[in-house]
Formats: structure tokens, sequence, C-alpha cells
């Protein structure tokens, strides 16, 4: 049985999951990979409590696992895009197969990676740089490797889903559950990657490319986060049969790709609407199979290391073979990747949510339909709330039919304008994952 010598950047969360996990399941890995796998030495700045490091080979510098001429393979889990980015090209230098669960990395730095690891017949691996411990990417490569995918759409943020959750089911404000949130540990102190979508982008950035086969990008992805949801929007489009939840999208049109991060109504009946708490879920459309959906835990300390794990095991299974043979690392050859046409957020088509304040009087809803058809938005409900007593605005809420957003945006100007409004409107876009 061939010994597989593994070395181990980073003993953190993730990076003392793998370790355990390694150490507690280590004869079935064997089996399952055919080879004696084996964590030959760890690069970390300090031990971890919850680790019996007593038998490994441990060093403070991480480069010195990257030049260890004994290690097979290098697991990257330090994170950010500098230090690890620089660990992982002396990695490959030095002829080491890559192992990540970092995600900004790939999706900002993932094309000159795998092209570098290419030149060099190595592997670069990366299952749980999305969401945990859902062997997704193993999806999308390989399983769903006979389909065309026609779109993709994903709770991919647990900490914006623990977020959402907490608003819906007890209405409490965001800030407050965000203080929870980074108590528990699932956000950061500085949570701007979470909630404002940007670890959401640089995951669906990867998912689109591997489903599309198009080269890894960020540009064009349009953001947003969830920094300005208010509770009462949360209760009406609960209210109204919905559930808001943050939503990776990526769709394929005639027109070009659909890729979006951002705030959605979604039926309560669908599946997507029930995953609650820190979980993450992805729905994938193609043409054979039809809707399939992906669900489990999206960070963690073993789930993420299962993911690692996963992707250690394919590694030692065909390292004695031609690199031909493998798959790659966005599921086809760079050579066929293909750029597409990415469409601007203002000509994607969706329905929309609309809630604005609006004197309550004779003449001021008509005057508002009027804007919306003239602007060719079909309206499908108008909701007014009863009147707070002394209260002489009322909120009103609208659900429209399918529009383009550039004309939800041109409606919206113009009702801000009316002297009937009060303050500004606010919209939440709708999606039906059923029809998309």
């Amino acid at each position: 049985m061939r010994e597989v010598k593994v070395g181990l950047c980073g003993l953190g969360t993730v990076g003392s999951g793998v370790f355990n996990v390694v150490s507690r399941n280590l004869e079935a890995i064997n089996t399952r990979s055919n080879c004696q796998i084996s964590i030959a030495q760890v690069g970390c700045r300090r031990d971890n409590k919850d680790c019996d490091m007593s038998a490994v080979n441990i060093t403070r510098d991480i480069f010195d696992v990257a030049k260890n001429p004994d290690i097979d393979i290098v697991v990257e889990l330090i994170g950010g895009t500098t230090v690890a980015l620089e660990l992982v090209m002396l990695s490959l230098e030095n002829g080491k197969h890559v192992v990540t669960a970092n995600k900004a990395l790939i999706a900002e730095h993932g094309m000159a990676i795998f092209a570098y690891a290419e030149s060099r017949g190595l592997m670069v691996c990366y299952e749980a740089a999305v969401a945990g411990g859902i062997p997704i990417i193993k999806a999308l490569r390989e399983g769903l490797s006979a389909n065309r995918i026609n779109w993709l759409a994903g709770i991919i943020n647990g900490t914006t889903n623990f977020i959402l959750s907490e608003m819906d089911t007890k209405g409490r404000e965001f800030a407050d559950v965000l203080s929870e949130a980074q108590a528990k540990g699932y956000a950061e102190a500085d949570p701007t990657f979470d909630v404002e979508g940007i670890d959401a982008s640089h995951k669906l950035a990867i998912l689109a490319s591997i489903a599309f086969s198009m080269p890894l990008s960020l540009d064009g992805l349009f953001t947003d986060g969830i920094t300005q949801l208010e509770p009462q929007d949360v209760a009406y489009a609960r209210e109204l049969g919905y559930v808001i939840k943050h939503l990776g999208i990526a769709r394929r049109s005639a027109s070009g790709i659909e890729l979006r991060v951002h705030p959605t109504l979604v039926p309560e009946r669908s599946l997507i609407a029930g995953v609650s708490d820190v979980s993450n879920a992805i729905m994938v459309n193609a043409d054979a199979v039809g809707t399939t959906l992906f669900y489990g835990p999206g960070a963690g300390a073993e789930p993420t290391a299962s993911a690692v794990i996963a992707d250690i095991v394919d590694i030692a299974r065909v390292l004695d073979s031609y690199p031909d043979s493998w798959v790659p690392p966005l599921g086809c050859h760079s050579s066929v990747l293909q750029e597409c046409t990415l469409m601007a957020i203002e000509d994607v088509e969706t329905s929309f949510y609309i809630r604005f304040s609006a004197l309550d009087k004779p003449g001021v809803l008509s005057d508002i339909t009027k804007i919306m058809g003239d602007t060719g938005i079909s309206i499908e409900a108008i909701i007014q709330r009863e009147q707070p007593a002394g209260e002489r605005y009322v909120n009103v809420i609208i659900l429209t039919n399918v529009t383009k957003e550039k004309c939800l945006n041109e409606a919206v100007a113009q009702i801000e304008q009316l002297e009937t409004v009060r303050g500004q409107v606010s919209f939440i876009r709708v999606e039906y994952l059923d029809q998309l």
C-alpha cells in the first residue's frame, strides 16, 4: 500500500478538525484510498489544545511544509489571500499537490493557481471552499457531468441564514442577532464579508464557473447584503406566504449569464425556505436530471474537515495515474473554458416585493399604479396596511409580476418623488426557483 504524506498548514477550527478526523477514522480513510495516509508535518503558529500532537513533526514556519521533500500533499487552511497564495504557489513549485478550503483564494486567484498546477502536472482540490461538508463541487464536476446546467440557487453563507432565520421566527432586530452570531462564533468580529454578501459571492463565482464552463471571475457579479433588511419586511413576507433568504443565483439565459447575490423572497412551500440556522442548501436545475437539492452543514470544524479529507483521498487514489485522467479543477480542461456574457443587474428579469409609506387619501394608489403601468410593470397584488391611530401615512406593499430591474428602478425613482410618499421605497427580489 502506497504511503502518502500530508502536510497540514493551519491548526485553527478547520485544521484541528482535519487532524482529529484523520486520527479517529484513519483505518477507514486508508481503506477507501487504498493508501497509507498520514499527517507527517503540521505548520502552525501555536499548538491547539484539542489535538494530540505528541507524535507529529511541528514547524512554526508554514513554508517549511511546502519545501519538505517528504510531503506529497499540502493542505492550506490558514485563510486570507496573500500568505495563502504564496504558500500554495510555493507548494506547487516544490511538486506538492494542494488541498484548500479557501474560497476567497480560489475565487480571486483560482485561474492562475490552476494554470500553474497544470503546468507542473499537479492537482489542486477545493471541495471545502463552498458549502462546508456538502459535496457540491464533486456533484457539479462529476455527478452532473452528463447535464447542461440551466441554473443554480443556494443559501451558501450560514451566518446570514442564521440571522434571517432568527429575524423570521422570533422577530428580532438585525443588530441583536448579529451580536449573538458573533458570540457563538458564527460571525467574525468584523462581519463584513458575511453580512455584505462578499463570502457568498466568492462561492457563487466558483459554482458558476463549474456549472457553465467559464473562467473564474468576480467581475460582473452583483452583490448585495442583508444589513438594510428590516424586521417588518421579514414579517410582511411571512404574512404573504414567503420567506426571505440570502441567495446566490446563477442562471443561463438567451441574453447571457446572471450572477447575483442578494436577499430574496421565496415561497414558504419551497424546499429551500425551510433551511434554517447555519445550514446551507443549493438547488441545481439541469436538463437531464431536473432539479436537485444539496443540503447540509455549511461550516464547522468536522463538516468542513470531511470535505478536506475527501479531497486528500481523491488525490491519493490517482497519484500514480496520468494527469490527463484526473478531473480538472473546474470540470473541464482550461483550454475549453469559454468567456460568457454576464448580464447587468438592470437587465435581469424577476418579480419584486415593494414597500413604501404613503399618505392615506384617495387617488394616491392610482398615481402609483399609473407610474408602474407607464414603466411596463404588471402588478400581482397590492396590500395597504391598517392605519395606526393618529398616523396619516400607511405602509403599502406591492408584489409585481416578472419585470426588468431597470423598469423597477425607474418606477421607484418616480414614486419617491411623489409628495404623497414619505421616505425611500424598499424593494426585494422574488424568486420561485421552480420557474427560474
